[in-house]
């Protein structure tokens, strides 16, 4: 290898674990996002985490699994980096799976359809009731 092209990768290299690292920010800072609830920064970031992911591809030469598993022993640390990074986002995906769960589970017990359920829910009036009545609700109905 010529003088010329091992500087050229180092220098690839250099500059893949800085935007590494940067990566490693951003997705700290989603989780952070994530867990206040403050989806507009979260979506606010990602444009910018998928064109960091771009360049991170074109730096090390990764077109897909085969062409990652080729790089030489000096990407070690860099790849160790990118499987850190691979967790924190399942990190990250698993938070927003659960909070999807709990607003799914919230959704459905204020739809409670249950004559029988003990679910306090609110009318259009601000007043507690005891789940959701089928037809007419029993004030009209016995009257």
């Amino acid at each position: 290898m010529t003088t010329h092209v091992a500087a050229l990768e180092s220098s690839a290299l250099e500059q893949a674990n800085v935007l590494a690292q940067t990566l490693e920010d951003m997705l700290e800072q989603e989780f952070a996002h994530l867990k206040v609830q403050n989806l507009d920064a979260f979506e606010a970031s990602q444009a910018s985490k998928n064109e960091l992911l771009e360049q991170l591809a074109q730096l090390a030469g990764i077109h897909g699994p085969e062409s990652a598993d080729a790089l030489g022993p000096e990407w070690d640390g860099f790849k160790e980096k990118m499987a850190n990074c691979r967790d924190m986002h399942r990190r990250n995906e698993v938070l927003i799976v659960r909070k999807i769960d709990a607003i799914r589970g919230a959704l459905q017990s204020m739809q409670v359809q249950d004559p029988t359920s003990s679910v306090e829910i609110y009318d259009r009036l601000g007043k507690v009731s005891r789940g959701r009545r089928g037809g007419m609700g029993r004030g009209y109905a016995e009257a």
